[in-house]
């Protein structure tokens, strides 16, 4: 009977172990609900979003990313004021109202540099490229998947971090446990109460990848609203 109760835990406990998602495992399931046919490594396409704040005008852009051939630009408005920022290959230009000779001063004002460009660059080819980005190189992925409450719902939740030639700051990825899709992320820098976190609602279908619709964003240490970027495939 010792013996026969013995067999009984092991069998719970390895049954138990057999259950658990590892962060490797919750990655591949959310890929293959945003991006079920591994479109993301030859995308072609354009993206408008709106990015409304508080107190400002909308800023409108067109965001055109081509990451075969190694093409990145964004055309944004507000009020009056039209930016541009190209990254081709190795090469970077930006123009502002449709000029490229500028003086040294405007181009301060508006932050008219390669460094922007490539910021732009990284930043939107990362969070719409998502999940899928996770599984470039330097990326951490944490094996221990948490389940978490956040803002009164249940999440099966992925810690990431980076080498430090990629980045320093930790990620949390928020995933419904039963359709796996995206639905928040959350990074922090140095200390607890730094970082901010994403609110993630819609779905807009571009290149047969589900992407997130409306990206609402907020400090972590006061749940203070910084804004909102809305995603549609036409202007």
């Amino acid at each position: 009977m010792k013996k026969l109760t013995t067999l009984l835990l092991l069998f719970i406990a390895v049954s138990g172990f057999s259950q658990t998602m590892t962060g490797d495992e919750l990655l591949e399931k959310a890929i293959q609900f945003h991006d079920p046919n591994g479109n993301w490594n030859t995308f072609k396409g354009e993206l408008f979003v709106t990015m409304e704040t508080p107190k400002n005008a909308d800023r409108k852009s067109k965001i055109n990313i081509d990451l075969p051939n190694q093409y990145f630009s964004v055309l944004a408005k507000r009020d009056t004021i039209i930016t541009e920022f190209i990254v081709d290959k190795e090469n970077c230009s930006f123009s502002l109202n449709g000029k490229q000779d500028l003086s040294a001063d405007l181009k301060k004002k508006y932050s008219l540099n390669c460094e922007r460009a490539e910021l732009y660059k990284n930043y939107y080819t990362y969070l719409y490229g998502l999940p899928m980005k996770l599984k470039d190189d330097g990326t951490i992925i944490h094996q221990k998947v948490e389940k978490r409450q956040f803002k009164g719902k249940d999440y099966l939740v992925l810690k990431v971090t980076y080498n430090k030639e990629v980045g320093k700051d930790t990620w949390y990825f928020y995933f419904n446990p039963e359709t796996f899709a995206m639905e928040v992320y959350q990074f922090f820098k140095d200390t607890k109460d730094s970082g901010e976190y994403i609110l993630l609602s819609g779905i807009e279908t571009i290149n047969a990848i589900k992407m997130p619709k409306v990206r609402a964003w907020y400090y972590n240490k006061d749940n203070n609203y910084l804004g909102t970027d809305i995603l549609s495939k036409t202007k």
